[in-house]
């Protein structure tokens, strides 16, 4: 199973890759440019075809790839024909979504496969089905004392197993919306519509009140059942639209955060110091954790599945916006020299002078070299930590 996991993840990783760079291919096709090579790997070509004016193929390292475009040089040789279709000919709004679909795409990805968790998978959350009914409310939440209330549910009848189905007639799918009915409750008795071994009752309690951080909330003493909750298509898209925009913000913090954790990451590697499950993992550490997942034998296969789409969708919102960080060779660098050319042909129309001739990216190749570089340095730090000292669950 371990290595099902794995083959998943990097299965996961490859597709997202493919479709990253359709975005770029698709839009660019769709403004005119000529796209004359569509490969997923690098390296030596190992199998192709050609459509139209598109070679289409694998090449032997799967640690990417690449969807060429021509004229994104202005150096770059063309015929009569290509250069009115070149990259760096088009406008400045074209370039722009032509670059960023590809990080566009990750995120329309990330958020389907929230989509597909929360409706088909589904999460683990606290049911509606009673787990336990103590006899108090005890203040330990173990033995209890003659000082201790009794528990509203225990004295009105509710059973281990029965099934609240609905609380003063109103039914609820997701049973942390009847615990803020129930909090909102004390002293006020409530009606609990209840499944139990094939038949409807009603039992009627009154929550008692408790002071939890200052404020009073009505307690009627059940612990309910963990199980699994799917939602419908229409709740799955908002909650799929909020962890989005919570692993949308983690990711930037931990972009933010990244130099700071690299010291760490070097002393894990090369030390004696525990992995931070928190910290730093490559590509080869997720993997691992991806096959973790899938070999655990105390999860069951629904939950396996679940974690393995969380971590699909964590990792393209990351790359998403990781590659829009505007550093050459990344798709946020030249979509920062897009942005820089409208600026200066604005300028220049404005100023009714001569429109400018495109930015040459070549002249900026010595800082191209050093963040390339420097992602390298990372990666090779982040495949040696995997493997020296790996992250575990």
């Amino acid at each position: 199973m371990s290595f099902v996991g794995a083959l998943a993840f990097i299965v996961a990783l490859l597709l997202s890759v493919m479709i990253h760079e359709a975005g770029h291919f698709f839009t660019a096709k769709r403004f005119g440019m000529k796209v004359t090579e569509f490969f997923l790997g690098f390296g030596k070509k190992l199998w192709s075809f050609q459509r139209g004016e598109t070679e289409f193929g694998v090449k032997a390292v799967p640690a990417g790839g690449y969807c060429r475009i021509v004229g994104m040089s202005m150096h770059e040789p063309l015929t009569e024909d290509e250069r009115p279709r070149a990259f760096y000919t088009s406008s400045v709004p074209k370039r722009l979504i032509v670059l960023g679909a590809g990080s566009f795409l990750h995120f329309v990805l990330g958020f389907i496969t929230l989509v597909i968790l929360f409706s088909a998978v589904g999460t683990s959350a606290v049911s509606g089905t009673v787990g336990l009914v103590p006899q108090c409310l005890s203040s330990d939440g173990k033995t209890c004392a003659p000082t201790d209330p009794a528990s509203p549910a225990f004295v009105a009848g509710v059973k281990a197993g029965d099934q609240i189905t609905a609380i003063d007639g109103v039914k609820y799918h997701h049973w942390s919306d009847a615990v803020v009915k129930i909090r909102a409750s004390a002293g006020k008795p409530i009606d609990l519509t209840i499944y139990r071994g094939g038949s409807i009752l009603h039992i009627t309690l009154t929550p008692i009140a408790r002071t939890v951080n200052g404020k009073s909330i009505g307690i009627m003493g059940v612990n309910n059942r963990i199980g699994n909750q799917r939602d419908s298509v229409i709740e799955s898209l908002g909650s799929a639209g909020s962890l989005s925009r919570q692993l949308f913000t983690s990711s930037i913090s931990s972009l933010f955060t990244l130099p700071a954790k690299v010291p760490a990451l070097f002393r894990e590697t090369f030390g004696r110091e525990k992995r931070d499950p928190q910290g730093l993992v490559g590509v080869v550490g997720v993997a691992r954790v991806s096959a973790q997942t899938a070999s655990d034998p105390h999860l069951a296969t629904r939950e396996k599945i679940a974690t393995f789409l969380l971590i699909v969708a964590s990792l393209n919102i990351f790359v998403g916006i990781f590659n829009l960080l505007p550093l050459l060779p990344l798709d946020g660098g030249h979509m920062a020299i897009a942005i820089a050319d409208g600026v200066r042909r604005t300028w220049a129309k404005r100023r009714k002078r001569p429109i400018p001739a495109p930015l040459d990216v070549e002249k900026l190749m010595p800082v191209t070299i050093a963040v390339f570089v420097l992602l390298v340095a990372l990666s090779l730090l982040l495949l040696a930590a995997d493997i020296f000292n790996p992250v575990t669950l």
